[in-house]
């Protein structure tokens, strides 16, 4: 195992088990989340006897909290703004997709950021405490870190729709009837049950695996070319969001526990 403050790495014969370790800021990401993250993608990717990578959160109360709002406050940089590491996206993971089939393991609270790691992985294991939702709108921002596109190819437009604009949640079973999630299963049995879906996907031949991913998802290179325009998109709305008084409103009425007053400037 190899191990750093924010991110554990293990393998477990074929597979590698990525844990985002920060319980006790409910794995919210923060630079060392997004850097370890990213590079333990690389270097699955590159070691031919990695076959599959499972990610998950340390503890059973929360998979991801999305980005570390008390970084963001101090004014730290959360995720890579130069060199090829730039590139990764949220957590080092959700524009940086590989060969090899990835997992997701959700125990707990998987909103924002987190249920944008989901969406970005190949499959998901939810246990049944996990809560999935896109709650950005309800703080003056919208989900740039993909889910703003991803939820609405995942899962029918018209739910997909109602989630992302009242920024509302779904449970763990509700998001298995959706087709959001593969399988749902008691939260002590979650990374376990994706390292067995790891090792059956590892079971079969890799180069057919990893082509037939790539053919999938359309990946060429280090990019998924159907993305390129959303992606593009998202950035540009996110300038003009971000400059906005509302976005500023949001989280600032969110740390003052009061209802936020919206002008729409």
């Amino acid at each position: 195992m190899v191990r750093n403050e924010a991110v554990l790495t293990e393998r477990r014969e074929a597979v590698m088990l990525v844990t985002i370790n920060r319980p006790e800021a409910r794995n919210a990401v923060n630079l060392a989340v997004s850097l370890g993250v990213g590079r333990a993608l690389d270097e699955a990717d590159r070691d031919p006897d990695v076959r599959a990578v499972v990610i998950t959160g340390q503890g059973d109360l929360s998979f991801c909290a999305g980005a570390d709002l008390k970084a963001v406050a101090r004014r730290e940089i959360v995720v890579p703004v130069d060199g090829p590491e730039a590139t990764w996206g949220f957590a080092g993971y959700v524009s940086h997709p590989i060969s090899k089939p990835t997992i997701a393991a959700v125990k707990g609270f998987a909103m924002g950021g987190g249920t944008e790691i989901a969406l970005a992985s190949d499959l998901v294991v939810a246990a049944k405490n996990a809560v999935f939702g896109l709650p950005e709108v309800k703080r003056g921002l919208f989900a740039g870190a993909g889910g703003a596109f991803r939820l609405v190819q995942q899962m029918p437009q018209k739910i997909a729709m109602e989630l992302l604009l009242t920024g509302d949640s779904i449970t763990s079973e509700r998001a298995l009837e959706l087709g959001l999630v593969n399988r749902v299963v008691d939260v002590e049995d979650v990374v376990a049950t994706a390292l067995d879906l790891a090792d059956q996907i590892a079971s079969n031949a890799p180069l057919s695996v990893q082509a037939t991913k790539r053919v999938a998802l359309g990946i060429v290179g280090a990019v998924v070319r159907g993305e390129d325009p959303r992606w593009a998109q998202t950035e540009r709305e996110a300038r003009t969001l971000m400059s906005s008084q509302d976005a500023q409103e949001g989280p600032r009425a969110f740390a003052e526990h009061r209802a936020p007053r919206w002008n729409g400037r």
